[in-house]
C-alpha cells in the first residue's frame, strides 16, 4: 500500500452526519407540497445520488416528473438557509484533513449547499478543490477526473474516500485506490460488493494507514 500524495474525500456519510438536515429539507418540500412527512430513517436510505434523485424517491415520482423540479427547488432553499443545523463531523474528519496531504471533496450535494456546509463547519480552507453535483454525478468518475486535472495528479496518485457503492465506483473508474468508510448510510453488502481496496470503520482507522 503506497503512501498517496492526496486524498478526495466523499462529503455526507463520510466526513459528516448530515442526515437530519437533509431529512428535513426533504420534509420541507414534502409538506410544501402537499405530502406527509417521512421519517429520518427513511429519507436516509435516499441519500447518496443527489438532490434532484432524493426528491424523486421522497415523492415516489420519476425524477422528470414537474412536480420532482418544483419540490427541488423547495428542498435546495430550505436547505441552503438551514445548512447546519444538526450536522457535525464523523470520528476522524478533522485528523484526517489534518495529515499534510493535499485534500480534495468530490460530492454528490448540490455545491451551493455543499460550500455553506464546510463554511458553517470550519473546514472549507481543508479542500484545494470542490465538485458538488451541479455536473455529473457519481458514480460517473468525471468529477474526480476534473478535480485531479485541476490539482495536475494522476489517479494512481490519489486515494478516493467514501462510504456508499457511487463513491467506490466513481473511484474505480477513475483510476484510483479506493477507501469504504463502511458507516450508517450505505449497505454494508452493498458497500463490500462494490469492490473497494480497503473498507474502514471509520476515518480514524484512515489515518492511522496513512
Amino acid at each position: 500500500m503506497v503512501r498517496p500524495k492526496a486524498l478526495l474525500f466523499d462529503l455526507d456519510g463520510t466526513l459528516v452526519d448530515s442526515r437530519r438536515d437533509i431529512a428535513e429539507a426533504c420534509n420541507a418540500a414534502l409538506v410544501a407540497h402537499g405530502r406527509a412527512p417521512l421519517p429520518i430513517e427513511r429519507v436516509s436510505t435516499m441519500i447518496g445520488d443527489g438532490a434532484r434523485l432524493l426528491v424523486a424517491r421522497a415523492f415516489e415520482l420519476p425524477e422528470q416528473d414537474p412536480l420532482v423540479g418544483e419540490a427541488l427547488a423547495t428542498f435546495k432553499a430550505h436547505y441552503a438557509a438551514h445548512p447546519c443545523v444538526h450536522t457535525t463531523l464523523l470520528p476522524g474528519a478533522r485528523a484526517a484533513l489534518q495529515t499534510g496531504l493535499r485534500s480534495a471533496l468530490v460530492t454528490n450535494k448540490p455545491r451551493e449547499i455543499t460550500l455553506l456546509l464546510l463554511d458553517a463547519l470550519g473546514i472549507r480552507a481543508s479542500f484545494e478543490e470542490v465538485w458538488g453535483g451541479d455536473g455529473p454525478l457519481k458514480p460517473s468518475p468525471a468529477g474526480i477526473l476534473a478535480v485531479l486535472d485541476r490539482m495536475k495528479l494522476a489517479p494512481s496518485d490519489v486515494w478516493f474516500v467514501g462510504d456508499g457503492p457511487q463513491d467506490v465506483g466513481a473511484g474505480k473508474a477513475a483510476g484510483c485506490y479506493t477507501v469504504a468508510v463502511d458507516g450508517a448510510i450505505a449497505s454494508h453488502d452493498a458497500l463490500r460488493a462494490a469492490g473497494p481496496e480497503l473498507v474502514i470503520a471509520d476515518l480514524n482507522e484512515l489515518v492511522a494507514r496513512l
